[in-house]
């Protein structure tokens, strides 16, 4: 049973180990994937800033090889579990883009809750296609969550289950190792 944080991590690790997930890689490869999505928006604007629909021949490029790379990291997925992903790593770079302008701005307090609302949504990226949480069992209002293979796990009321597996993801996912 998943009792504490060192659980959690573990059974992250465990997960990561089973699944033979390169995380160092995966992790790059979904900031990459976050940067296509970032492209094909710029060409989309483009094309109606300009009035020339060659940049969306240029967005179908973009589209098609970041679908591409998508597929590395999403193997399985059920309903919309693909979008959403898509859309967690585009809203999580967005935001970590307006942090980084508030940030320049002198704004540290607004960039740095910008930045943990940006890990939240890529931790529960990872979350979701590690298959840590089961989907079902996502807590609405009471405080509780199951991971894949355990019992309800009771947290503090003054951590929420995204906060705990953001923490967690800290931990789990480096791009700095080799």
């Amino acid at each position: 049973m998943v009792k504490n944080y060192n659980d959690l991590l573990k059974k992250v690790q465990k997960s990561i180990k089973n699944d033979g997930v390169d995380l160092s890689a995966s992790e790059d490869l979904s900031i990459a994937i976050m940067n296509l999505i970032s492209i094909e928006e710029h060409l989309f604007f483009t094309s109606q800033k300009t009035g020339k629909p060659q940049y969306l021949d240029l967005l179908n490029e973009v589209r098609t090889m970041r679908a591409e790379l998508l597929k590395k990291i999403i193997k399985d997925y059920e309903g919309e579990v693909w979008c959403i992903s898509k859309h967690l790593l585009a809203a999580s770079m967005r935001l970590m883009e307006v942090g980084t302008k508030e940030e320049k701005k002198g704004n540290k307090k607004e960039a740095w809750y910008l930045f943990e609302k940006a890990f939240r949504l890529y931790s529960l990226f990872w979350a979701i296609n590690l298959k840590v949480v089961d989907m079902d069992d996502i807590p609405v209002e009471d405080g509780n969550i199951n991971f894949i293979g355990e019992k309800e796990v009771k947290l503090k009321a003054s951590t929420s289950p995204w906060d705990k597996l953001s923490e967690v993801f800290k931990k789990a996912v480096d791009c700095c190792k080799e």
